[in-house]
């Protein structure tokens, strides 16, 4: 089992920056990627970026350039760093972990809102 906990959501204006952050806990050495996704209201759950347990990193096209995703092996922490946010970046953002036994991972969600 893995645990996943979100912090760092909030309310923004537009052009501004949120990170969010999520600890995991458990069976973390089982975990082979982890990621963010998000879902607005009424739209399918969305992948917004990955990294897995070597450190390379796949984006949404939405997000690169304004978006980075890192992880803390010692402290069992992804964040995600948001820059020049857009009102079109509301959402509930889930923190994700797969492991290598082909279960999913998700944590509670936290909501990020971006006000134009």
């Amino acid at each position: 089992q893995v645990q996943l906990v979100e912090s760092g959501g909030g309310l923004v204006q537009a052009g501004g920056s949120l990170r969010l952050s999520c600890a995991a806990s458990g069976s973390i050495s089982r975990i082979t990627t982890m990621g963010w996704y998000r879902q607005a209201p009424g739209k399918q759950r969305d992948m917004v970026a990955l990294i897995t347990s070597g450190g390379s990193t796949n984006y949404a096209d939405t997000v690169k350039g304004r978006f980075t995703i890192s992880k803390d092996n010692a402290k069992n922490t992804m964040t995600l760093q948001m820059n020049s946010l857009k009102p079109e970046d509301t959402a509930v953002y889930y923190c994700y972990a797969f492991v290598w036994t082909g279960v999913n991972y998700w944590g509670q969600g936290t909501q990020v809102t971006v006000s134009s």
